[in-house]
């Protein structure tokens, strides 16, 4: 099942009400990169800087929308075994965050997964002020499996 950009920006900008309330937008969603963009508007916290919250999910959205520009949908899906992020300066600023993989990394992903029934990967993000600063870095640690195993009974 191959998802067309429409869709795919849709699972990205609107997964659930919590991430769509945030207010991320798909900038860029191509085979092996993406880049989303945060509003600081409504993501303000107390002292008017973006929310440690909203940085930590504009961190965490990029590897789901990765995974779906990248992998094939009909025969993998990621989780998150965990994610880890490190602020910097404060994002008083839109924020965008960009990510990319190579073709080779992707094959020995999913033939790993194929082999082994699962693969794990890390995927490093720096999150962006408007001036081109880097406010946050991201790190989360994931797992593809196949789909396969969803279906299968509980052992």
């Amino acid at each position: 099942m191959e998802l067309t950009p429409e869709e795919i920006r849709l699972f990205v900008e609107r997964p659930f009400a919590f991430v769509e309330r945030t207010g991320i937008r798909a900038i860029e969603l191509h085979p092996r990169h993406i880049k989303l963009g945060m509003p600081l508007k409504g993501n303000e916290n107390h002292i008017g800087i973006m929310y440690a919250g909203a940085l930590f999910t504009l961190a965490e959205v990029p590897g789901g929308a990765l995974y779906l520009t990248t992998f094939d949908t009909s025969r993998y899906y990621p989780i998150v075994k965990e994610m880890n992020i490190r602020f910097r300066r404060p994002a008083a600023t839109d924020i965008t965050v960009e990510l990319s993989i190579s073709e080779n990394r992707v094959k020995a992903i999913q033939k790993e997964a194929a082999e082994n029934g699962k693969a794990e990967y890390t995927l490093e993000t720096e999150l962006k002020d408007t001036e081109g600063t880097v406010v946050a870095l991201g790190k989360g640690v994931y797992q593809l499996r196949p789909m396969a195993e969803i279906n299968e009974p509980a052992r």
